[in-house]
Protein backbone atom coordinates (compact mmCIF):
# COMPACT_ATOMS: atom_id res chain seq x y z
CA UNK A 1 0.00 0.00 0.00
CA UNK A 2 1.38 3.42 -0.55
CA UNK A 3 -1.64 5.64 -0.27
CA UNK A 4 -0.56 5.68 3.94
CA UNK A 5 -4.37 3.97 4.40
CA UNK A 6 -4.38 0.69 6.63
CA UNK A 7 -6.79 -2.18 6.34
CA UNK A 8 -10.40 -1.28 6.42
CA UNK A 9 -10.11 2.52 5.40
CA UNK A 10 -8.59 3.97 8.11
CA UNK A 11 -5.76 6.88 6.81
CA UNK A 12 -3.54 6.18 9.42
CA UNK A 13 -1.36 9.74 8.45
CA UNK A 14 -4.72 10.81 10.29
CA UNK A 15 -4.62 9.47 13.63
CA UNK A 16 -3.52 11.26 16.47
CA UNK A 17 -2.52 9.77 19.43
CA UNK A 18 -3.00 11.60 22.78
CA UNK A 19 -2.15 10.22 26.27
CA UNK A 20 -3.21 11.67 29.37
CA UNK A 21 -0.11 10.45 31.78
CA UNK A 22 -1.07 12.12 34.65
CA UNK A 23 -5.06 10.44 34.85
CA UNK A 24 -5.37 7.00 35.61
CA UNK A 25 -7.34 5.18 32.32
CA UNK A 26 -10.78 4.49 32.53
CA UNK A 27 -12.40 1.06 33.06
CA UNK A 28 -13.86 0.75 30.13
CA UNK A 29 -14.42 -2.47 28.26
CA UNK A 30 -11.65 -3.70 25.60
CA UNK A 31 -12.48 -2.42 22.11
CA UNK A 32 -13.13 -5.05 19.53
CA UNK A 33 -10.03 -5.95 17.82
CA UNK A 34 -8.87 -4.25 14.70
CA UNK A 35 -6.24 -2.43 13.11
CA UNK A 36 -6.70 0.71 15.10
CA UNK A 37 -6.02 -0.30 18.99
CA UNK A 38 -3.57 -2.44 17.17
CA UNK A 39 -1.45 0.82 15.72
CA UNK A 40 -2.77 2.84 19.43
CA UNK A 41 -0.72 -0.08 21.32
CA UNK A 42 2.37 0.15 19.28
CA UNK A 43 2.40 4.38 19.40
CA UNK A 44 2.12 3.56 23.56
CA UNK A 45 5.20 1.13 23.12
CA UNK A 46 7.39 3.65 21.11
CA UNK A 47 6.58 6.82 23.41
CA UNK A 48 7.23 4.74 26.52
CA UNK A 49 10.76 4.35 25.13
CA UNK A 50 10.93 7.35 24.05
CA UNK A 51 9.98 8.60 27.98
CA UNK A 52 12.40 6.19 29.70
CA UNK A 53 15.32 7.35 27.21
CA UNK A 54 14.39 10.97 28.09
CA UNK A 55 14.25 10.05 31.73
CA UNK A 56 17.05 8.67 31.93
CA UNK A 57 19.27 11.35 30.03
CA UNK A 58 17.88 13.57 32.15
CA UNK A 59 18.69 12.28 35.37
CA UNK A 60 22.41 11.63 34.42
CA UNK A 61 22.32 8.43 34.82
CA UNK A 62 25.78 6.32 33.87
CA UNK A 63 25.47 3.31 31.31
CA UNK A 64 26.59 0.07 33.48
CA UNK A 65 30.00 -0.22 31.25
CA UNK A 66 30.84 3.06 31.98
CA UNK A 67 31.32 3.65 36.04
CA UNK A 68 34.09 3.17 37.60
CA UNK A 69 35.56 3.14 41.12
CA UNK A 70 36.71 6.08 42.49
CA UNK A 71 39.34 6.52 45.24
CA UNK A 72 39.57 8.93 47.56
CA UNK A 73 43.37 10.34 47.51
CA UNK A 74 45.73 9.82 50.46
CA UNK A 75 49.19 7.81 50.92
CA UNK A 76 49.73 4.81 52.12
CA UNK A 77 49.83 4.50 55.93
CA UNK A 78 49.59 2.16 59.18
CA UNK A 79 50.87 -1.14 58.82
CA UNK A 80 48.03 -2.58 55.85
CA UNK A 81 49.68 -4.45 52.77
CA UNK A 82 48.84 -3.61 49.47
CA UNK A 83 49.13 -5.59 46.39
CA UNK A 84 50.05 -3.82 42.92
CA UNK A 85 52.63 -3.93 39.81
CA UNK A 86 56.15 -2.14 39.46
CA UNK A 87 57.95 -0.65 36.45
CA UNK A 88 61.50 1.52 36.86
CA UNK A 89 62.33 4.92 35.70
CA UNK A 90 65.35 6.86 36.21
CA UNK A 91 64.99 10.45 37.86
CA UNK A 92 68.33 11.32 36.51
CA UNK A 93 69.61 12.65 39.52
CA UNK A 94 66.48 15.46 40.07
CA UNK A 95 64.71 14.92 43.13
CA UNK A 96 61.35 15.01 41.60
CA UNK A 97 57.83 16.61 42.63
CA UNK A 98 58.48 16.71 45.86
CA UNK A 99 61.05 19.39 45.66
CA UNK A 100 63.91 16.82 47.06
CA UNK A 101 67.43 19.06 46.30
CA UNK A 102 68.64 15.68 45.26
CA UNK A 103 67.89 12.29 44.63
CA UNK A 104 68.65 9.63 47.68
CA UNK A 105 72.42 9.24 47.70
CA UNK A 106 71.37 5.24 47.64
CA UNK A 107 68.95 6.22 44.33
CA UNK A 108 66.33 4.06 46.55
CA UNK A 109 63.08 6.21 45.38
CA UNK A 110 59.56 5.33 44.33
CA UNK A 111 56.82 7.82 42.07
CA UNK A 112 53.27 7.27 42.95
CA UNK A 113 50.21 7.79 40.62
CA UNK A 114 48.03 10.63 41.60
CA UNK A 115 45.73 9.34 43.92
CA UNK A 116 48.76 7.33 46.49
CA UNK A 117 50.69 10.92 45.48
CA UNK A 118 47.95 12.61 46.77
CA UNK A 119 49.31 16.11 45.72
CA UNK A 120 52.19 16.04 47.99
CA UNK A 121 50.77 14.35 51.28
CA UNK A 122 53.04 10.99 50.44
CA UNK A 123 56.15 12.82 50.10
CA UNK A 124 58.79 12.14 52.40
CA UNK A 125 57.38 8.64 53.16
CA UNK A 126 58.90 5.64 52.80
CA UNK A 127 57.58 2.01 51.54
CA UNK A 128 58.42 -1.33 51.69
CA UNK A 129 58.21 -3.35 48.71
CA UNK A 130 58.78 -6.83 48.19
CA UNK A 131 58.70 -8.61 44.37
CA UNK A 132 60.05 -11.94 43.17
CA UNK A 133 63.55 -11.43 44.70
CA UNK A 134 62.87 -9.47 48.16
CA UNK A 135 62.02 -6.47 49.72
CA UNK A 136 63.73 -2.96 49.42
CA UNK A 137 62.78 0.17 51.09
CA UNK A 138 62.12 3.09 49.30
CA UNK A 139 61.64 7.33 49.57
CA UNK A 140 58.70 8.41 48.14
CA UNK A 141 60.03 11.03 46.17
CA UNK A 142 57.97 11.76 42.92
CA UNK A 143 54.66 11.32 41.20
CA UNK A 144 53.76 9.25 37.87
CA UNK A 145 50.89 11.03 36.56
CA UNK A 146 50.15 7.89 34.15
CA UNK A 147 50.45 5.39 37.15
CA UNK A 148 46.99 4.18 38.53
CA UNK A 149 46.72 2.93 42.33
CA UNK A 150 48.77 0.10 43.21
CA UNK A 151 51.05 1.13 40.53
CA UNK A 152 54.56 1.68 41.87
CA UNK A 153 57.54 3.02 39.41
CA UNK A 154 60.70 2.30 41.25
CA UNK A 155 64.26 3.64 40.08
CA UNK A 156 66.21 1.04 38.33
CA UNK A 157 68.45 0.53 41.14
CA UNK A 158 65.27 -0.16 43.86
CA UNK A 159 63.29 -2.61 41.17
CA UNK A 160 66.62 -4.00 40.94
CA UNK A 161 66.55 -5.61 44.42
CA UNK A 162 63.00 -7.13 43.61
CA UNK A 163 63.02 -8.41 40.70
CA UNK A 164 64.99 -8.58 37.01
CA UNK A 165 64.83 -5.33 35.47
CA UNK A 166 64.54 -7.03 31.85
CA UNK A 167 61.18 -8.57 33.13
CA UNK A 168 59.72 -4.67 33.35
CA UNK A 169 56.69 -5.37 35.06
CA UNK A 170 56.18 -7.57 38.24
CA UNK A 171 53.55 -8.17 40.36
CA UNK A 172 54.60 -6.95 44.19
CA UNK A 173 53.23 -6.16 47.59
CA UNK A 174 54.37 -3.35 50.06
CA UNK A 175 53.38 -1.14 52.53
CA UNK A 176 54.07 2.16 54.38
CA UNK A 177 57.20 2.13 56.93
CA UNK A 178 55.73 3.31 60.23
CA UNK A 179 58.23 5.49 62.31
CA UNK A 180 61.64 4.72 60.14
CA UNK A 181 64.89 5.54 61.21
CA UNK A 182 65.67 9.18 60.24
CA UNK A 183 68.60 10.63 58.31
CA UNK A 184 68.78 13.37 60.59
CA UNK A 185 67.30 16.62 62.34
CA UNK A 186 64.35 18.12 60.07
CA UNK A 187 65.46 20.86 57.84
CA UNK A 188 63.69 23.66 56.42
CA UNK A 189 63.90 25.69 53.40
CA UNK A 190 62.90 28.80 52.86
CA UNK A 191 61.59 28.66 49.00
CA UNK A 192 62.84 31.43 46.71
CA UNK A 193 61.19 34.85 45.95
CA UNK A 194 59.99 34.57 49.59
CA UNK A 195 59.25 37.75 51.35
CA UNK A 196 57.81 38.84 55.23
CA UNK A 197 54.78 39.33 52.71
CA UNK A 198 54.31 35.63 51.20
CA UNK A 199 55.90 32.27 53.04
CA UNK A 200 56.68 29.02 51.47
CA UNK A 201 58.79 26.20 53.04
CA UNK A 202 59.86 22.61 52.92
CA UNK A 203 60.42 20.28 55.65
CA UNK A 204 62.77 17.80 55.34
CA UNK A 205 64.06 14.73 57.03
CA UNK A 206 60.53 14.02 58.87
CA UNK A 207 60.38 10.20 58.65
CA UNK A 208 56.33 9.78 57.72
CA UNK A 209 54.02 11.22 55.62
CA UNK A 210 53.19 14.60 57.09
CA UNK A 211 50.04 16.33 58.02
CA UNK A 212 50.47 19.69 59.34
CA UNK A 213 52.71 22.42 59.59
CA UNK A 214 52.11 26.12 61.31
CA UNK A 215 54.26 29.17 62.07
CA UNK A 216 54.57 32.43 63.67
CA UNK A 217 56.50 35.29 63.67
CA UNK A 218 58.87 35.08 66.80
CA UNK A 219 58.13 33.00 69.75
CA UNK A 220 54.82 34.07 70.49
CA UNK A 221 51.20 34.84 69.32
CA UNK A 222 49.26 32.80 66.78
CA UNK A 223 49.65 29.57 65.15
CA UNK A 224 48.72 30.28 61.37
CA UNK A 225 48.30 27.00 59.43
CA UNK A 226 49.89 27.14 56.22
CA UNK A 227 48.92 25.03 52.98
CA UNK A 228 50.43 21.81 51.26
CA UNK A 229 51.44 22.33 47.63
CA UNK A 230 51.55 19.44 45.27
CA UNK A 231 55.19 20.36 45.02
CA UNK A 232 55.41 19.41 48.96
CA UNK A 233 55.82 23.61 50.08
CA UNK A 234 53.80 24.60 52.53
CA UNK A 235 52.52 27.97 51.62
CA UNK A 236 51.21 31.33 53.79
CA UNK A 237 50.43 33.60 50.49
CA UNK A 238 49.48 36.44 53.18
CA UNK A 239 53.21 36.05 54.66
CA UNK A 240 54.41 35.98 58.34
CA UNK A 241 56.74 38.54 58.74
CA UNK A 242 60.26 39.56 58.58
CA UNK A 243 61.26 36.25 60.77
CA UNK A 244 62.80 34.49 62.52
CA UNK A 245 59.96 32.32 62.35
CA UNK A 246 58.48 29.27 64.89
CA UNK A 247 57.43 26.01 62.93
CA UNK A 248 55.19 23.24 64.42
CA UNK A 249 55.37 20.33 62.16
CA UNK A 250 52.64 17.32 62.88
CA UNK A 251 52.90 13.57 61.09
CA UNK A 252 49.87 11.88 60.20
CA UNK A 253 50.76 9.52 63.32
CA UNK A 254 50.44 11.96 66.09
CA UNK A 255 54.64 13.27 65.99
CA UNK A 256 54.84 17.05 66.83
CA UNK A 257 57.41 19.03 67.26
CA UNK A 258 58.66 22.82 67.20
CA UNK A 259 61.56 24.19 66.19
CA UNK A 260 62.41 28.50 66.12
CA UNK A 261 65.30 30.79 65.02
CA UNK A 262 64.37 29.81 61.50
CA UNK A 263 65.44 32.80 59.32
CA UNK A 264 64.00 34.23 55.79
CA UNK A 265 66.91 33.12 53.68
CA UNK A 266 64.96 32.04 50.45
CA UNK A 267 66.85 28.94 48.54
CA UNK A 268 68.95 27.33 52.21
CA UNK A 269 68.78 24.50 53.53
CA UNK A 270 68.44 25.20 57.60
CA UNK A 271 69.60 22.13 59.86
CA UNK A 272 67.67 21.84 62.88
CA UNK A 273 68.77 19.86 66.00
CA UNK A 274 64.98 18.94 66.30
CA UNK A 275 64.39 15.32 65.53
CA UNK A 276 61.04 14.33 64.18
CA UNK A 277 60.59 11.59 66.66
CA UNK A 278 63.57 9.64 69.14
CA UNK A 279 64.84 5.95 67.20
CA UNK A 280 62.67 3.46 68.14
CA UNK A 281 59.87 5.13 68.97
CA UNK A 282 56.62 3.04 68.76
CA UNK A 283 53.39 4.38 66.88
CA UNK A 284 52.45 7.65 68.77
CA UNK A 285 48.36 8.05 68.43
CA UNK A 286 46.09 4.96 68.59
CA UNK A 287 43.92 6.96 66.42
CA UNK A 288 45.23 8.70 63.70
CA UNK A 289 43.94 11.69 61.81
CA UNK A 290 41.16 10.91 59.45
CA UNK A 291 43.29 13.21 56.33
CA UNK A 292 46.87 13.09 55.97
CA UNK A 293 46.35 16.65 54.12
CA UNK A 294 45.06 19.48 54.57
CA UNK A 295 43.44 21.96 51.63
CA UNK A 296 45.87 22.35 49.13
CA UNK A 297 44.40 25.93 48.01
CA UNK A 298 43.52 27.66 50.80
CA UNK A 299 44.89 27.34 54.56
CA UNK A 300 42.51 26.24 57.09
CA UNK A 301 41.97 27.19 60.37
CA UNK A 302 44.59 26.47 63.14
CA UNK A 303 44.65 22.59 63.51
CA UNK A 304 44.44 20.89 67.45
CA UNK A 305 47.36 20.15 68.25
CA UNK A 306 48.39 16.30 69.17
CA UNK A 307 48.56 15.56 72.76
CA UNK A 308 52.37 14.47 72.34
CA UNK A 309 54.25 17.42 74.00
CA UNK A 310 56.47 20.00 71.96
CA UNK A 311 59.90 19.50 71.38
CA UNK A 312 61.63 23.00 70.97
CA UNK A 313 64.81 24.33 69.85
CA UNK A 314 66.85 26.56 67.93
CA UNK A 315 68.13 25.94 64.64
CA UNK A 316 71.68 26.38 63.49
CA UNK A 317 72.86 29.32 62.94
CA UNK A 318 74.78 28.00 59.59
CA UNK A 319 72.81 27.25 56.73
CA UNK A 320 74.21 24.55 53.88
CA UNK A 321 73.30 25.24 50.04
CA UNK A 322 70.96 22.60 48.54
CA UNK A 323 72.63 19.94 46.21
CA UNK A 324 70.17 21.74 43.38
CA UNK A 325 67.53 24.38 43.43
CA UNK A 326 64.71 22.96 42.36
CA UNK A 327 62.19 25.29 40.30
CA UNK A 328 58.63 25.93 41.51
CA UNK A 329 57.39 23.22 40.36
CA UNK A 330 60.02 20.13 39.24
CA UNK A 331 60.00 18.56 35.78
CA UNK A 332 58.91 15.08 35.75
CA UNK A 333 61.98 12.80 34.21
CA UNK A 334 61.01 12.02 30.60
CA UNK A 335 62.78 8.55 31.39
CA UNK A 336 59.68 6.52 32.46
CA UNK A 337 58.04 2.86 31.54
CA UNK A 338 55.13 2.47 32.55
CA UNK A 339 53.08 -0.58 32.01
Amino acid sequence: MTDGSAPGGVDITDVDIELDLDRAPDNRPASPSGPLPWLVATGVTVLAAALGLTLALRSGSTPACAAGRTLAAAPPTGTATHSGKATFYDSKGAGGNCSNPAAPANRLYVALGPTEYAAGAACGGFLDVTGPKGTVRVLIMDQCPECEPGHLDLSREAFTRIADPVQGLVPVTYRAVVNPPLPGPLTFRIKEGASQWWFAVRVGNHGNPLRTVEVRQGTSGPWRATARQDYNYWLLASGAGPGPYSVRVSDVYGHQVTVSGIRMTPGQVQTSVVRMYEPGTARATPRPPTSPRPAATRPAGTPTPAGRPAEVAQANASATPPAETPSTRPTRATARWCG
